[in-house]
């Protein structure tokens, strides 16, 4: 029997150190996943802005998992302008005026639909969906403060021996047992991240 699954991470961080720099950083989904202890990989597809994420983990029967996400990202520089300057088409603005005035960095994951991507149940492996988010505000005192959410949808396989439980418990058992996981991964990314930074403060 299959049974779909959702897990959610977030959380909140100031990070000391450069704007520039730290959006920069954390805009490198390659280099932050890399701290993810179950991510296999992280590979730019031929598709522009899409990438095949790649984790890894082992269930009950100590066999390897595979899951699979094909995730679109898009960057947008959130500039905040005095009033007293106008501008009617933000394509004008020069690279000097929006360096000035940017105040924040926004990255966004969402699913894409690959063709010709299904699931491989007798081997392990499973094609699911991840959404998520990165908000980065510059702050006063050389700071940037962080806010990071991740979302996944997989379907696998039951095992029988969970069949005798009602799908309704045992689906809430599952998406808690995966968003607990995904919750400590998630810390422990900003964890490592945090060697490359001055400081790093989890609110």
């Amino acid at each position: 029997m299959e049974m779909d699954a959702t897990g959610i991470s977030k959380g909140n961080w100031i990070f000391y150190g450069d704007f520039d720099r730290t959006a920069a950083y954390l805009s490198d989904q390659k280099k932050i996943l890399g701290f993810n202890p179950f991510c296999h990989s992280v590979e730019h597809t031929d598709i522009e802005n899409v990438y095949r994420w790649h984790f890894r983990v082992t269930d009950p029967q100590n066999n390897p998992f595979d899951v699979i996400f094909y995730v679109e990202q898009t960057d947008e520089l959130l500039v905040e302008l005095p009033d007293n300057m106008e501008c009617s088409d933000p394509d004008n603005l020069t690279d000097e005026v929006i360096s000035r005035y940017t105040v924040g960095r926004k990255v966004r994951w969402k699913h894409y639909p690959m063709p010709k991507q299904a699931d491989d149940p007798e081997n392990y492996l499973f094609v699911g969906k991840a959404s998520g988010m990165l908000d980065m505000h510059r702050q006063e005192g050389n700071k940037t403060r962080v806010h990071f959410e991740l979302k996944i949808d997989v379907r696998f396989l039951l095992y029988p021996a969970f069949r005798i439980i009602p799908k309704k418990i045992t689906r809430s058992m599952i998406n808690a047992g995966m968003s607990m996981i995904m919750q400590t991964s998630t810390n422990r990314i900003f964890s490592a991240i945090s060697k490359d930074f001055v400081k790093i403060v989890h609110l």
